[in-house]
């Protein structure tokens, strides 16, 4: 079976059992405490806490997941990935043990067609239930059954809240692919059993002091890897060898000239380049960008290590688009976002391969400069920390390190390269935590007794409620007293929590006797919103009724800016390009800011015409529509998704009249003429390829405006013209400086390396007075220093031609210049230097009055000047 079959045979299964199939979600979860997403349930962690009602009990998806804790594993064995697809089947207090692990058998053995006597399976060790299950109801030999600890066969969401047992699926791979001992079975370290597919029993809640209580409604979370199962199918033992992976192998193999098997090391290269490409291709599709923090930095680091890899297989030229591409083509169709977004992929992969390129040759000195540095120490080894800055920074493999400070005659410390790569590993696996996901916040505990929080703020500024949570310092309380700060939970609120760029509301909750200021609200988990501030007055307490109130004049000013983004987003795809895409924003309530895809500055021009382009809109006074429809609906009606944003099945759509339509949460205003004016402020950039416009609107724009046309007043009385005549006077003002520094200059360099009006004493009369001489070391610019010193006191008919060697390149150099009347009279600095350029090896030219030349051989100097003084002898 191929991988597509593999990946609709098991949809289909699961829909066939009452599963409702939903899409992917994007790599880059909602979850803050995850980096990627790196399973298949991350996107239904509200569903489990109660936050989310999606309409169904049944679940199944193939979910695209990244994982990063072992980026310098892959290549060197057959299952580890950057980037793989987990197949999963969802249970939300439905189903549980039975029909898991019979509809696990059944697609095992009568869909994919596994041999029955292949498959093996684990327990967690105390779970009876389990070993039931399969031996009683399924049918499996008890002796294929194993039972494992918890390192194995126990999840734990975090260290409290829901967890349970777990049972793996193991395929057989045969004894010749084993470790040979007799004892061997599933969970031996040896490749003869691959695990390929783990069912998860969420039934417990695990409290503070460790008991484990079962859960009122228990769950189901299974994930089986496709390219594992690929293998399998395609009777095959690296993922790499399977069907759409080996495709992009095939590609490295075309563009390297080395074939898959050839050795060791060309193997992981061409493993990594597989890998990675596809990795990269669904991150920038997701919105990540390369940067040098988060998920930006893991891009980076997995395009530079393709590239590394690329060149230690020989390949010189750029290569990183044509797997990109290949990517696209195999994997579009189930995943239509990256064909959608294939241009902005194409562009951000080609310009940071290019970039790269430079890092190599950076990275190549820093080497240079660190051999040199230890040979003069005498020391006959090459720090391995310096190998490991090679690496982290510059992106240099140990091996490329090791083998150009070998033939330098040093070894490189490796006992030293190793503490500081495993030293990294750490710091990465305490600080980035992308392969579990937690409960156990106070906030967890709130949105399992409670739900999630109901907006009302689309329709209302102000509403009746109830105290539904209050956490200080991260613990529950019941009660609040004045003074103190907190987070207080509505069951309802008219309050925007910060999402999609917007910022949070500010307002107040009231009782009769409280007043509790809302400084900030924002979704400590998702779905659940938080009012951060502090009680000003009385006491507060957990099941009070409360008014909650908006700041409604902030919210109009929120309101104006949101939907000023939407317009300029149009504005600038229609002037730079549909590759524009946003990529982050900010709306506050006194100005907009949004980072946006794009590979060059944009222009002065392009910036004014992105704004009169903007305003027309807004004046024409277009109206504005926000309704709810399925995320399907949406793409059918060509609904623009902005770039990196998540979205759930049932979608917020924004309509500006009939030209911009986008998906979007915020709160927006009813007309676009309720934004009065926009105004760009700013245009920059804030990363490779990533540029960042800010602009003000309404009352912000026009003080504004009033700030610079106050400037514009001042500086036009400053300079005694109108205020539309600024600009000529300053341009003037300012070649008129320059003009005098530049003199200034050149007067200053010449005078302080000798005195230039010594050479008057040997001035020609040729018609005119001439000074033919060699100048001790100087520039072109000190050249042109001495002639301003010698034209005064030459008079109106004066000239010079003059030469001297440039004191750090060691060139040549020969001026000719003479005044107005001495052109006049029959000098042509122009003939002169295309005559006596020739004796220093170069050439030149310039004008009737000023003319200079360069070239290789100093010493023709004296013979170029000897020539002049003959020709104007003879002038």
């Amino acid at each position: 079976m191929k991988s597509a079959d593999i990946r609709e045979s098991y949809l289909s299964f699961f829909e066939s059992k009452g599963a409702k199939r939903l899409p992917s979600s994007s790599l880059v979860p909602d979850d803050p405490s995850l980096l990627l997403t790196s399973a298949g349930m991350v996107q239904f962690k509200p569903v489990f806490l109660g936050l989310r009602d999606i309409g169904v009990t049944r679940a199944a998806t193939c979910q695209k997941c990244a994982r990063t804790t072992d980026i310098d594993i892959i290549g060197t064995t057959g299952r580890h990935h950057s980037f793989f697809e987990m197949l999963g089947n969802f249970s939300f207090g439905d189903y549980f043990k039975s029909e898991a692990c019979a509809w696990a058998y059944e697609y095992s053995t009568s869909v994919l067609g596994m041999d029955p006597d292949r498959l093996w399976f684990s327990v967690y060790e105390d779970d009876d239930e389990a070993i039931a299950v399969w031996r009683d109801e399924v049918g499996v030999p008890a002796e294929r059954i194993v039972r494992l600890g918890a390192k194995d066969n126990f999840w734990s969401a975090g260290p409290t809240g829901p967890c349970g047992p777990c049972s793996e699926l193991y395929y057989d791979q045969g004894a010749e692919v084993g470790c040979g001992k007799d004892d061997c079975a599933p969970g031996c370290d040896c490749d003869r059993f691959l695990e390929y597919w783990n069912l998860v029993f969420m039934q417990f809640d695990r409290k503070d002091d460790g008991t484990l209580e079962p859960l009122p409604k228990k769950n189901i979370d299974t994930g089986m890897g496709l390219e594992r199962v690929a293998a399998i199918m395609q009777g095959v033992h690296s993922n790499f060898e399977t069907d759409d992976l080996r495709a992009l192998v095939g590609l490295s193999e075309e563009l390297s000239g080395v074939s898959l098997g050839a050795g060791e090391k060309s193997d992981v290269s061409l493993r990594i380049l597989a890998d990675h490409s596809r990795a990269v291709t669904f991150l920038i599709a997701d919105g990540v960008l390369p940067s040098n923090e988060g998920r930006g930095y893991v891009l980076r680091r997995l395009l530079r290590r393709a590239i590394r890899h690329g060149r230690l297989l020989g390949v010189e030229d750029a290569f990183m688009v044509s797997l990109a591409e290949k990517v696209i083509e195999i994997w579009g169709e189930p995943y239509p976002e990256i064909v959608e977004h294939a241009d902005l992929i194409r562009g951000i992969v080609a310009a940071e391969e290019e970039r790269f390129g430079a890092t190599l040759r950076q990275g190549l000195a820093y080497l240079a400069t660190a051999i040199e540095r230890a040979k003069t120490a005498g020391a006959s080894v090459l720090d391995g920390t310096e190998a490991f800055t090679l690496h982290d920074t510059y992106g240099f493999p140990y091996e490329l390190t090791s083998e150009i400070a070998s033939e330098a005659g040093l070894e490189v410390d490796s006992d030293a390269f190793d503490r500081a790569m495993e030293a990294q590993r750490e710091r990465g696996r305490a600080s980035v935590k992308d392969e579990s996901w937690s409960f156990g916040s106070a906030f967890d505990e709130i949105a399992r007794a409670v739900g999630a929080t109901e907006f009302v703020g689309y329709r209302d500024d102000e509403t009746e409620t109830r105290v539904v949570g209050i956490v200080v310092g991260g613990l529950r309380v019941e009660r609040l007293e004045a003074g103190t700060a907190a987070d207080v939970v509505l069951a309802a609120t008219p309050f925007y929590a910060e999402q999609g760029g917007q910022v949070g509301d500010t307002g107040t909750i009231r009782t009769s006797d409280a007043v509790f200021s809302v400084r900030d609200t924002r979704f400590p988990v998702p779905g659940l919103a938080a009012h951060s501030g502090s009680l000003e007055s009385g006491s507060l307490a957990v099941g009070d009724t409360v008014t909650a109130s908006i700041d409604v004049m902030r919210r109009e000013r929120i309101r104006r800016n949101h939907t000023a983004t939407h317009i300029l987003h149009w504005a600038l795809r229609r002037i730079l390009g549909d590759h524009v895409r946003q990529s982050g924003s900010l709306v506050a309530p006194d100005r907009l800011r949004f980072d946006f895809t794009h590979f060059e500055a944009v222009s002065a021009e392009q910036l004014r015409r992105i704004e009169e382009m903007a305003n027309h809109k807004v004046m024409e006074n277009h109206p504005v529509r926000n309704y709810e429809t399925s995320l399907a609906t949406a793409r059918e009606m060509g609904v623009t998704a902005l770039f990196g944003e998540k979205y759930g099945e049932i979608v917020r759509v924004l309509e500006v009249g009939n030209f911009s339509k986008e998906l979007c949460g915020g709160t927006h205003v009813a007309r676009s003429s309720e934004i009065g004016l926009i105004k760009i402020v700013s245009e920059g950039s804030v990363g490779a390829n990533l540029r960042r416009i800010e602009a003000v609107t309404s009352f912000d724009a026009l003080s504004y405006l009033e700030r610079v046309e106050a400037e514009l007043v001042e500086a036009s009385s400053a300079m005694r013209v109108g205020k539309f005549d600024v600009a000529d006077r300053a341009n003037t003002l300012v070649r008129r400086l320059k003009e005098l520094e530049g003199t200034g200059q050149r007067a200053k360099g010449a005078a302080s390396s000798f005195d230039p009006l010594l050479l008057l004493d040997g001035a020609l009369d040729v018609g005119y007075r001439a000074v033919v001489a060699r100048v001790p070391d100087s520039t072109a610019a000190g050249l042109r220093g001495v002639w301003d010193a010698l034209r005064d006191k030459l008079g109106d008919q004066g000239a010079v031609v003059l030469g001297s060697v440039d004191p750090e390149s060691g060139a040549p150099l020969l001026l000719a210049a003479g005044t107005k009347a001495a052109v006049d009279a029959g000098f042509d600095a122009t003939a002169v230097i295309r005559s006596i350029s020739p004796h220093i090896g170069g050439g030149g030219g310039g004008r009737p009055e000023m003319a200079q030349a360069g070239g290789k051989d100093a010493v023709g100097i004296d013979a170029a000047l000897a020539e002049a003084r003959s020709t104007l002898g003879a002038g």
